[in-house]
């Protein structure tokens, strides 16, 4: 597992990995968080990051208290695979 950094300021979670950033790009609306966008870099791809970085992302945005929207392709394919995760949804 990845140490998630919530990239406040430039709004996304963050994996740095080898040297790569791995991403999921967000905007905060009121107390829902909107992903927009996962993205990890070819070098480091084919590992699962992409999953663990939205698993780790939904463990935040629990402990926040927060709901979500899921713009993102991946992510909303990644809710279809691990339903237990719509409770976020909001």
């Amino acid at each position: 597992m990845y140490d998630l950094i919530n990239n406040i300021e430039k709004q996304q979670y963050e994996f740095h990995i080898e040297g790569h950033l791995a991403k999921l790009e967000y905007k905060m609306r009121d107390n829902k968080i909107l992903l927009i966008h996962t993205e990890v870099p070819h070098e480091i791809g084919g590992r699962g990051i992409a999953a663990q970085l939205v698993e780790s992302v939904f463990k935040d945005i629990r402990a926040r208290g927060l709901k979500m929207a899921p713009y993102c392709p991946y992510v909303k394919a990644y809710l279809k695979r691990n339903p237990e995760w719509e409770i976020l949804l909001g």
